[in-house]
């Protein structure tokens, strides 16, 4: 039983145990994850999604073997063991070819399986749930079972090629809206039914048999769902308990599984505990991290603003909204209104489409640079407090230094020991 299976089960036992997946490519991101896994004394779930990495790159230019070695080398330098980082490949299937074929889409993703797994990606998402150039939509329920299963097979026989046997876990289902949050301001989002995550669930069952891995079902640890939490650029809808209390009972009926969340980036720390004990045990995290990171650069450039001439200042603001409207094809389609309205956006959403951005070569210079300057002089302490409230507590406190990567790591720390909190083992006590 690997660990993931292990901790399902100690959920199902009734501790209010959980795990959080980290869903970033970005160094910052990463080593603020290991900084608070090391300092919890816990597994590292770090996951990439099909549109970050994939077999052609993605937009972060990594294969599935360039991400996990770039994960272990942050791991190595800041001596976190390599055995505790799970790695995990979210939304794979077509999502990336929607617009071929489904035939044509479907080849794609089962090299992209391939991919994920002979590079030792654990935890597998199985999604098929978009339609393709030639499917009617929405695709039915059995439509999409049996194209999961079609690449849980390739899955397995590439763990077993490369590795000798599979230990690989599984999770089925999706939510809805879409990956990284809504597009369109919301209102409410519809939990999703308990009938509806039923079948999905035996949807699966019966393709899993029909393509003859029905051995593998006992490895199928998760199923995502929409419990009614989702965010958009401007608002953040919350957990509500209740009505999702039907839904949580659902994974009674299935010994080794529980829910996975996602898009529970912006919630409040009693939704991401409620969320645990009502069997939502694996919480995807994402732009949260990057918009959090985003806070910290920014107001590092204000403080390099008060205390750098201007002429050697990082202008790594005015770079980042420059470079986004050169090349606006990872946010045109998601923000809209008025010129002022998008430009907002481009900055302030909290769906965080500038993440797609900081690989940038020149915003990585401007970054180094904004660094750089702050590393040359002591950061007035007042300045952090007017810019940076909660990391003026932690100098003054001891816990982090002055130094500005030290800044932005605790800020982005901040929002994962929210999750750590929540996924922290405690024993349910009925009432």
């Amino acid at each position: 039983m690997n660990t993931l299976q292990s901790l399902v089960q100690r959920h199902k036992a009734g501790s209010q145990i959980g795990i959080y997946a980290v869903c970033s490519a970005h160094p910052l991101v990463i080593d603020a994850a290991i900084l608070q896994a090391q300092n919890d004394n816990s597994v590292l779930l770090i996951e990439a999604t099909s549109n970050q990495v994939d077999q052609f790159g993605g937009y972060t230019g990594m294969t599935p073997v360039d991400f996990r070695n770039f994960v272990l080398a942050k791991a190595k330098h800041y001596d976190f063991p390599s055995s505790n980082v799970i790695f995990g490949g979210d939304h794979l299937g077509p999502n990336r070819w929607q617009h071929l074929p489904a035939e044509e889409a479907m080849q794609k993703s089962e090299d992209l399986i391939a991919a994920y797994v002979s590079a030792g990606f654990k935890k597998i998402h199985l999604d098929c749930s978009m339609a393709c150039a030639d499917d009617v939509s929405p695709l039915s329920d059995e439509i999409v079972a049996q194209r999961a299963a079609r690449l849980a097979v390739v899955a397995e026989s590439t763990a077993i090629a490369t590795f000798g046997s599979s230990d690989l876990v599984y999770v089925i289902g999706t939510e809805v809206p879409v990956p990284g949050g809504a597009a369109e301001t919301l209102n409410t989002v519809d939990v999703t039914s308990p009938q509806a995550a039923t079948k999905t669930i035996e949807t699966h069952r019966n393709a899993f048999e029909s393509f003859n891995i029905g051995h593998i079902w006992p490895r199928v640890i998760g199923l995502v769902v929409q419990p009614g939490v989702e965010f958009d650029h401007i608002g953040v809808i919350d957990y509500c308990s209740e009505k999702a209390n039907l839904l949580s009972k659902v994974v009674d009926d299935y010994p080794q599984m529980v829910f996975e969340a996602h898009s529970t980036d912006y919630q409040t720390q009693q939704a991401y505990n409620e969320l645990v004990r009502d069997h939502f045990a694996i919480l995807k995290v994402g732009p949260a991290l990057t918009f959090a990171m985003r806070e910290a650069l920014f107001n590092l450039c204000e403080i390099e603003a008060e205390i750098i001439p201007k002429a050697h200042c990082s202008n790594l603001r005015e770079l980042i909204e420059t470079r986004m409207c050169e090349a606006p094809e990872h946010w045109q389609k998601y923000y809209h209104g008025s010129e002022s309205e998008q430009r907002f956006s481009r900055c302030f959403s909290f769906s965080d489409r500038m993440r797609y951005y900081w690989p940038d070569d020149v915003i990585n210079q401007a970054q180094a640079t904004l660094f750089r300057n702050l590393s040359r002089v002591d950061i007035p302490l007042p300045l952090l407090s007017q810019y940076m409230p909660m990391q003026f507590q932690h100098v003054r406190e001891g816990l982090i230094s002055l130094e500005p990567n030290s800044l932005v790591l605790d800020t982005i720390r901040q929002v994962l020991r929210a999750y750590s909190k929540a996924c922290s083992e405690q024993i349910v006590v009925e009432v």
